[in-house]
Formats: structure tokens, C-alpha cells, sequence
């Protein structure tokens, strides 16, 4: 798995969840003392980092203000200021924006190659979300600030990779539907847990950690489950599955009909390693639908199968509907000891390649 930094998500908004309002003034959803706050997490920060929709709607300057943090970062032999990063599809950047022209920290622009050419920065080809974090991580940058908006914070959100996130709760409403979320639509698989309030005012802060489970690699690895399941023929459940080991790579991969048309995905996948592998003593199953609990077409059933070949962690998005049987694949597995884990969030990603089959709806 790649190397990136940690990231914390960082936003302002209204009761009832808007960025901003629809005119063209800013509106101010914080005041001095939760600026001071967010000024701390910048200087603890190596990076940070806002969509280019937002280098164009507000202009940032992304500077730690007071003289003091500054100070500190760089007794602590840091740079004066944290490095501003941005990410564009379009190149459609301003050369004269605050985050090009204002301070001396370094300036990065990721970027499909071309878009990007009169800016005053260093320019990065932009493959993916991870690439970029993979790449920051190899420049030093181990804290990331994410300040938005509202596509960075689903991207960040529903690709399982916020590791903490901070929210300033304005006292009031927007109530306009033209303005601007903290979020759009999306899954957003990764639990989050209160760690902290904190009351500025009349501005609430608080603050979210990850739940370890599911991680960062379980929603990757299980999202790579579901996509397999479109290579299954509609006949009846459209399954994938991943088996990865202890380091969450990839040892083994299958779909349901993968090899033999009865197979189902997850002996698909097992059918691939050798009995006794001794890499599935700490493998994790990932399986988009939950493993069948009892078959006519072989002897063995895809729950049985996971404890006979000792796998101790089994992930899965959608519990199977009594479409057939009544499946009770998860509930055999924990009482066997097994560690698993449903991730309702990317239920509907599964009930999508199954609507060929009756009385399934997306």
C-alpha cells in the first residue's frame, strides 16, 4: 500500500451544512478565536491543501498568520510557512491568485500534463488522489491540511482517506440550495468517532477521529471486490472477491463463475492458492456480497470454505437478501471467532449489479 501523509479535513459550516452562501460575499461563518484555532493547525501542518475551485471562489492566502507559530516552526528548523497544494483537471488557474503570488512557501499544482502552464509553481502530474498523497509523502510532507471545498472534502471522505476532521458549526442557516455543501452526494464507508467539543462563542468545534475498521485498504480493497463482480455473467448473484494478506496486498482475486460456472467468488479466489498457503493465517476475505451459508451445487459452502482455510477476517458490503436462502454466512463466521466487518456504505454499489435478480432494488 502507498505511503501518504496524515491527513486532517478542516471546514466551517452552517446548521445546516453549507459552505458558504449564493452571493458573491464571502460569508463569515467563524470569528477571531476560531480563526486562531485553524492558524494552530496550519502551523502543524506540512501541507495544505484546497481544490482550484476554491483558489478561484475565495481566493485563500493559506498562510500561518501569527508571527508566533511562525517563530516556532522555524526554531523547529521547519519552513517559515507550510506548503500550499492545489489540484486541478482543468488547468484553470489565475497566475495572480493570493496562493501563487503571497509568501514564499512552496507552491505545488497537480495536474493532467499541458493543462497547466503560466503559473508560478511547481507542476506535478495528476494520476489520482492516492498518486498525489504517494507523491507528497516522497517530498517530506508527513501532515496534510485539507481547507476544501466541497468536491476535496467527498473525494477525501468517500475514498476512506480522512484521518481526522475538524468542524466549526455556525449558529445559523443558509437554507439556499444554490450554495455550496461541505459535501456532495457519495458513500462515505469510514466511520468517524467525537473525540472532542469545544464551544467558541457560539461557534461549535468538533473534532472527529477515523474508526480503525473499516481502514483506508479495506474500502480500496473491498471497492476492487465490487468492480470484479462486473465481470460475472446475469445469472443469478454478481459476486467479487479479494483475498489479501497481512500487508493488505492482493495474494489472490475471483467472481462468481470465475473458472467453473458454479463457482462462487470466494472459492473462485481460494481455488487460486494452495491449501495450507500459510499467508491466509493473517489474510483478510473481501467479498462484495456476505458468504453463502449452505449450497446444492457443491458440498462446501463459501462460509465454510473461509474456515477451512483459516482466513480470520472477512469484509463484506451487502448481506445477502432471502432471495434464495436465508443466509447466515456473517453470523457462523463471528461465532467461529472470525473478525468481520460489514460495510453497509457500499451496499448499493452491490445492489446495482444485482438487479437482474428479483425484488433486488439499486
Amino acid at each position: 500500500m502507498i505511503e501518504r501523509p496524515h491527513i486532517l479535513l478542516s471546514a466551517a459550516v452552517s446548521l445546516d451544512g453549507y459552505l458558504d452562501d449564493a452571493t458573491d460575499t464571502r460569508l463569515v461563518l467563524s470569528g477571531d478565536e476560531d480563526w486562531a484555532r485553524v492558524d494552530g493547525l496550519r502551523a502543524a501542518s506540512d501541507a495544505i491543501l484546497v481544490g482550484a475551485n476554491t483558489v478561484r471562489a475565495d481566493n485563500p492566502r493559506l498562510l500561518v498568520r501569527s508571527p508566533e507559530l511562525v517563530a516556532e516552526r522555524v526554531a523547529a528548523g521547519r519552513p517559515e510557512q507550510p506548503v500550499k497544494v492545489t489540484l486541478t483537471r482543468s488547468g484553470s488557474l489565475d497566475p495572480a491568485a493570493q496562493f501563487f503570488t503571497v509568501g514564499e512557501a512552496e507552491k505545488l499544482v497537480y495536474a493532467p500534463p499541458g493543462v497547466v502552464t503560466s503559473v508560478k509553481a511547481t507542476v506535478v502530474e495528476l494520476v489520482d488522489l492516492r498518486g498525489m498523497l504517494a507523491d507528497l509523502h516522497a517530498r517530506g510532507i508527513r501532515r496534510l491540511m485539507v481547507e476544501g471545498g466541497g468536491a476535496i472534502h467527498t473525494q477525501f471522505l468517500t475514498e476512506g482517506l480522512v484521518d481526522e476532521l475538524h468542524l466549526a458549526v455556525a449558529p445559523f442557516f443558509v437554507g439556499d440550495p444554490r450554495a455550496p455543501r461541505f459535501t456532495g452526494p457519495g458513500a462515505f464507508p469510514r466511520g468517524l468517532k467525537l473525540v472532542d467539543s469545544t464551544r467558541l462563542g457560539d461557534i461549535a468545534v468538533l473534532e472527529y477521529h477515523a474508526t480503525p475498521e473499516p481502514s483506508e485498504v479495506d474500502i480500496l480493497r473491498l471497492r476492487e471486490a465490487i468492480a470484479l463482480a462486473e465481470n460475472c455473467p446475469p445469472r443469478t448473484f454478481r459476486v467479487g472477491a479479494v483475498i489479501t494478506d497481512a500487508d493488505g496486498e492482493v495474494i489472490s482475486t475471483g467472481y462468481s463463475g470465475d473458472g467453473d460456472p458454479t463457482d462462487h467468488a470466494e472459492e473462485a479466489a481460494l481455488a487460486k492458492l494452495e491449501p495450507g498457503d500459510p499467508r491466509l493465517a493473517e489474510a483478510t476475505m473481501y467479498t462484495s456480497l456476505e458468504p453463502c451459508s449452505s449450497r446444492t451445487s457443491h458440498p462446501r459452502s463459501c462460509t465454510q470454505l473461509i474456515l477451512d482455510a483459516g482466513i480470520p477476517r472477512v469484509v463484506f458490503a451487502w448481506r445477502e437478501p432471502s432471495v434464495f436462502v436465508d443466509c447466515v454466512g456473517a453470523e457462523t463466521l463471528e461465532a467461529a471467532g472470525r473478525r468481520v466487518i460489514e460495510v453497509g456504505a457500499l451496499a448499493a454499489d452491490v445492489r446495482r449489479a444485482n438487479t437482474h435478480i428479483a425484488g433486488v432494488r439499486p
